[in-house]
């Protein structure tokens, strides 16, 4: 079967194509996926470019979305046919997070999906979303779950909450489109007018360009009635962390989820102390999350906006045009 490998030290040009041999069939509560989507995160990013994994080889990405092929004995959530799409935490099936490592996310710490066929753990794997193609299923894994943990399951959104969305990436844009399907009220930033403005055709109510305001985060607090944001899905880390706090309202909640502008940097606490406000990391979600999210999904109807799409072997230019930032959404690989 055809696949990606990344060989060590990373770098776009190690990601050479390659013929695995066929995994075989499923043993007891294991199913056989043909895989034929997945999406680029920015994690995935990380992964292919970084110079010291301590790591021969690995087959990257994080999102797989297919069709089962066969089933082992003892399963009973899937048939052959059936549609799937791969969780970012194969092993964190429910409860409270209790995972602080990528030890056993795919494409990190164990191969990923950049291949044709897989054996694996039945638990590895949620159902797709009806009617979904297997490459808008491919984005729900890291961005689409990220963005309903955000919001849903640790924001308890309602509606007429005020939503402020930093960028125009993946989760970014999931996180516009759950909020607006629940009734809040969307800000948007971006660098880009014509971004900006493919954001209100998707529903923001109202858009900033950071370099026109550079003080965008008081002016998102103006926008939302001059008491603040109820929320911010905040995906640039240190470099935009100081603008969301004075965005945010008194006793209003920060989703930390990228670090677009660095690892580094201070937290302006003072700041944060003074707002009240909660300031939590997340990573993606648990397996049960994402089943509840693909159930929302069927009933709200949302579908993920893709941007292009690339073949398996075209991954190196598939990454080069996530490093450009031109994409609007998701950008996915379909094989």
């Amino acid at each position: 079967m055809k696949a990606i490998i990344l060989r060590t030290p990373g770098g776009l040009a190690n990601l050479t194509p390659t013929s695995l041999s066929d995994p075989g069939a499923p043993k007891a509560n294991e199913i056989r996926v043909r895989l034929h989507a997945s999406s680029l995160n920015y994690h995935d990013y990380g992964v292919v470019t970084r110079p010291d994994w301590p790591f021969d080889r690995r087959i990257p990405m994080s999102d797989g979305a297919g069709e089962v092929e066969a089933v082992g004995a003892d399963v009973t959530d899937f048939t052959p046919g059936d549609a799937v799409v791969s969780c970012f935490f194969p092993t964190w099936h429910d409860g409270p997070a209790r995972l602080g490592d990528f030890a056993t996310v795919p494409g990190d710490g164990i191969d990923g999906y950049a291949r044709e066929i897989v054996t694996l753990p039945a638990t590895h794997f949620t159902p797709a979303p009806k009617g979904f193609t297997h490459e808008e299923a491919a984005t729900l894994t890291t961005a689409g779950l990220t963005a309903w943990r955000a919001l849903v399951v640790e924001g308890d959104i309602k509606a007429g909450d005020t939503v402020l969305v930093l960028g125009t990436g993946g989760v970014s844009i999931f996180a516009l489109q759950l909020a607006k399907s629940m009734g809040a009220t969307v800000i948007v930033t971006s660098s880009s007018d014509e971004k900006l403005a493919r954001a209100r055709a998707l529903g923001a109510d109202h858009t900033i360009n950071y370099r026109t305001h550079a003080d965008w985060g008081r002016r998102a607090s103006d926008l939302a009635g001059g008491t603040g944001v109820d929320h911010v899905i905040e995906v640039g880390g240190p470099g935009t962390l100081p603008q969301s706090i004075a965005a945010v309202r008194v006793g209003g909640r920060i989703a930390l989820i990228g670090v677009l502008t660095g690892r580094g940097g201070e937290v302006p606490t003072a700041a944060l102390m003074v707002k009240q406000a909660r300031l939590q990391g997340l990573i993606v979600g648990s397996r049960r999350e994402q089943q509840d999210f693909v159930r929302a999904i069927d009933t709200l109807g949302l579908k993920p906006v893709i941007d292009r799409t690339f073949g398996l072997d075209e991954m190196p230019e598939a990454f080069r045009y996530q490093e450009s930032g031109a994409h609007f959404g998701k950008i996915c690989l379909s094989f």
